[in-house]
């Protein structure tokens, strides 16, 4: 049975990869939802428009394997203030299920104390730190993954990102078949 991946979209969101993680994961059959707080149209950071599958209010954390935050500052921002992301959060975190940010989304999981103390984590290397004062040690690392939590370093990493989740998720066949079809360049 595929896993079910649940995608939190705010306003301000960054496209490349909250659309390459929803779009590499289905294509190794996991069965992604992307949610919102409302059915209107969600304006990401290139002011490209987009549409949830469901609102907050439609989906529970039980029917779920993993969360996945895309980042982008104004949509951290915006994760940040929602509070139903954060009792998402809290529920995936302690029922042990896996938990992803990429870019600036990795300081939600800094405020929430599920990244804290010395945990490793990565995330866009910027001057403005959303969360000053909280955990976790930056590694700087293109993805770093600690007890079920997993980051990545921003847009360039999308597709390793997504194909490193997609293989945790779905197996190491299920994972290169789906490398395969994306002809991405090589790396030695």
């Amino acid at each position: 049975m595929a896993s079910k991946v649940l995608v939190p979209l705010c306003p301000g969101f960054e496209e490349m990869e909250a659309i390459i993680l929803i779009d590499v994961l289905r294509r190794g059959k996991v069965e992604v939802v992307s949610v919102s707080k409302t059915k209107e149209p969600i304006i990401a950071s290139r002011n490209t428009i987009h549409l949830a599958d469901k609102t907050f209010s439609e989906v529970k954390a039980d029917d779920f394997d993993a969360m996945i935050l895309p980042g982008g500052l104004n949509g951290t921002k915006n994760l940040l203030a929602e509070g139903e992301v954060h009792s998402l959060l809290h529920s995936f975190h302690n029922s042990q299920k896996h938990i992803a940010a990429i870019c600036a989304a990795p300081a939600v999981l800094r405020k929430l104390k599920i990244i804290s103390k010395e945990d490793p984590y990565t995330a866009f290397p910027s001057t403005e730190d959303l969360v000053k004062g909280e955990g976790g040690k930056y590694t700087g690392n293109r993805i770093e993954s600690h007890n079920r939590v997993h980051t990545s370093i921003g847009p360039g990493s999308a597709f390793e990102f997504a194909l490193y989740i997609l293989e945790l998720l779905e197996g190491k066949s299920v994972m290169e078949t789906v490398k395969q079809g994306l002809q991405l360049p090589h790396s030695e």
